[in-house]
């Protein structure tokens, strides 16, 4: 992680310690909320006088307000403006006040990177749009974006990368990382979603890599077999194999087999459905389905997608001891 000496510098004028402004600049840039325990683990010191001068600090400059939520207990809030102006940041949402569900999840994905500062992260909305399409020249109609209709002004904003999760190259892999933070919420829905909104990018890149990141190891089987079915196995594999597993998820289901079905045969299926629409492959399917078709044929009809690409998956697991230890600066 390479944080700017100015910045550090920035953040000491207001009299906060080198280790101090270290962690307050990765709070700002990656989360904006923060516990107790992280600021332990990130300093390797405990509770005494060295933690209530920095809380003394935050508070009498207005820097931070401290929340208290029913379950999630005392959180902090790093939300003064002048303090992001300082290191060039003032345009950052995580200033702002959010609903508890982001704040466990920003909370989390800070977790993550105190876990893993030794990789080089591209940190804001300009700097993925400048690595992707300034250094990777991919067009910026692909990025995961959303359209705003200004309140004040007829123009809409289009904004990127919105679900802000972080991003990075582990140097000297020039493979990019994306990731994906689940912070303990029942349901995949809402990963598959941030997989399809992601696809056109994931397209366009010849090798990469999602690292799927949640407090529980119990959900990583179900991510992974998602990430498979939507991502993986469609961008590695020949389009007449995806086509022709296509064909078989939607026969099980028109003959009623649903116990052949899974539930990531289904979100396969209904991606595939508009990719694979128009007449002469409804014609392929009839016949391949009445068996006056075999894949062999179908191979030579579609072609192969001309591509070689490389999907890699990883979880990680957020656990109390590993938080604890973060302040090793280890990276998974």
């Amino acid at each position: 992680m390479n944080i700017a000496p100015a910045h550090i510098e920035a953040l000491r004028g207001f009299g906060y310690t080198e280790e101090e402004s270290r962690f307050l600049y990765i709070v700002a840039t990656h989360s904006g909320y923060f516990v107790a325990r992280q600021f332990l683990a990130f300093t390797g010191s405990h509770w005494g006088s060295r933690t209530t001068s920095f809380w003394n600090k935050l508070a009498t400059r207005r820097h931070a307000r401290t929340e208290t939520f029913p379950i999630s207990g005392v959180v902090h809030h790093l939300f003064s403006h002048r303090l992001y102006r300082q290191i060039e940041k003032e345009n950052l949402s995580n200033r702002r006040t959010h609903e508890i569900d982001f704040i466990k999840r920003r909370i989390a994905v800070l977790d993550f990177v105190i876990l893993n500062q030794g990789y080089e992260y591209l940190e804001t909305e300009p700097d993925k749009i400048r690595f992707f399409c300034g250094t990777l020249n991919i067009d910026k109609q692909v990025l995961p974006a959303r359209l705003y209709l200004g309140k004040k002004s007829s123009c809409p904003t289009i904004r990127f990368f919105l679900d802000k999760f972080p991003i990075f190259l582990a140097p000297p892999s020039p493979v990019v990382t994306f990731t994906y933070v689940h912070e303990g919420g029942v349901g995949f829905t809402e990963f598959a979603t941030h997989l399809r909104a992601y696809l056109p990018l994931f397209r366009q890149l010849s090798s990469f890599r999602m690292v799927y990141v949640s407090p529980t190891s119990s959900c990583f089987p179900k991510a992974t077999e998602i990430f498979g079915s939507l991502v993986k196995s469609p961008l590695e594999s020949d389009i007449s194999v995806e086509l022709v597993r296509y064909f078989r998820v939607r026969k099980a289901w028109d003959e009623k087999q649903y116990g052949a079905v899974s539930d990531a045969d289904l979100i396969f299926r209904n991606l595939m459905r508009t990719k694979f629409s128009g007449e002469r492959l409804e014609e392929l399917y009839r016949g391949w389905r009445n068996g006056q078709v075999t894949e062999t044929e179908i191979s030579k009809e579609v072609g192969g997608n001309g591509r070689e690409r490389m999907a890699g998956f990883e979880t990680f697991a957020l656990g109390p001891k590993a938080v604890e230890d973060a302040h090793s600066g280890g990276s998974k």
